[in-house]
């Protein structure tokens, strides 16, 4: 092992403690990373400092949230998101139809504006791209993590996210209708002058089996003025359908179709 000169260890612990990174003092020193962090480490433990990761968690550093991204990752979350619990931290996972690559770079991007420093991957499987990032803070963000599924729990949002929500509804109902929504086209029949014609009009669908995450859905569009109707498949209630003329134009101008 090459054997550096104490001045140089101490200086570089000196740029350790007063928050230089690893690679910054290994590039600036010309020493291996690897001697870096066995310095930093040695030091720790020297001085009975216990190692606590860096976090830019808004929930436990105070750190000004960018509202409208949370709402967006909000909406996503609760429709299709998911948190895996380890011993040392949580994996945020979003899963998204690979057809849809706008929404799957949105999703990337609505992470990092939350949450800047853990970072963020893909992985995809079956047509289906799963967005990750690391973070043992990610349930301090979304409280609403539990164990089971999320339709055989209380599903609430705390004050706080609620304020958020009220603040920025539109990004919220995006995030829910990119997740578990659509837009597309029905049509129907209509007697015109004596002679059935075709007649197409557009629809936005959201389908979730949670009934408190449908009526978070529908609470915020009650109070965007938005016209919704239950449509009942096969006895079972989970769609919220939105067809009034003045409603999908709402939701054209704010939410449209997935891309």
């Amino acid at each position: 092992m090459e054997q550096h000169n104490p001045s140089i260890r101490d200086e570089a612990l000196a740029l350790l403690r007063s928050g230089t990174t690893n690679r910054a003092v290994a590039e600036r020193l010309n020493v291996p990373r690897g001697t870096i962090g066995w310095w930093l480490h040695e030091d720790r433990k020297r001085r009975g400092v216990r190692y606590e990761q860096p976090t830019d968690c808004p929930v436990c550093t105070g750190r000004e949230l960018d509202h409208a991204s949370y709402a967006y990752l909000l909406g996503l979350y609760l429709g299709d998101g998911h948190i895996t619990s380890k011993p040392k931290q949580h994996h945020l996972s979003i899963f998204c139809d690979a057809v849809w690559p706008g929404v799957i770079d949105e999703a990337e991007s609505a992470m990092r504006a939350v949450m800047p420093m853990p970072r963020t991957g893909r992985r995809e499987r079956n047509n289906c791209v799963e967005v990750k990032s690391y973070s043992k803070h990610w349930t301090c963000a979304f409280p609403q993590h539990g164990p089971g599924k999320k339709h055989e729990r209380p599903i609430a949002l705390q004050e706080w996210q609620q304020e958020i929500v009220d603040t920025h509804p539109w990004p919220f109902v995006r995030g829910l209708i990119h997740s578990d929504g659509c837009r597309n086209m029905n049509w129907t029949t209509r007697i015109v002058q004596g002679e059935r014609k075709r007649y197409e009009y557009p629809r936005y669908y959201f389908t979730n089996v949670s009934d408190d995450i449908r009526r978070l859905y529908t609470d915020t569009l009650d109070a965007l003025g938005i016209t919704w109707t239950h449509c009942t498949r096969a006895g079972k209630p989970y769609n919220i359908s939105v067809a009034r003329r003045a409603s999908v134009a709402l939701m054209d101008a704010h939410v449209g179709p997935k891309y």
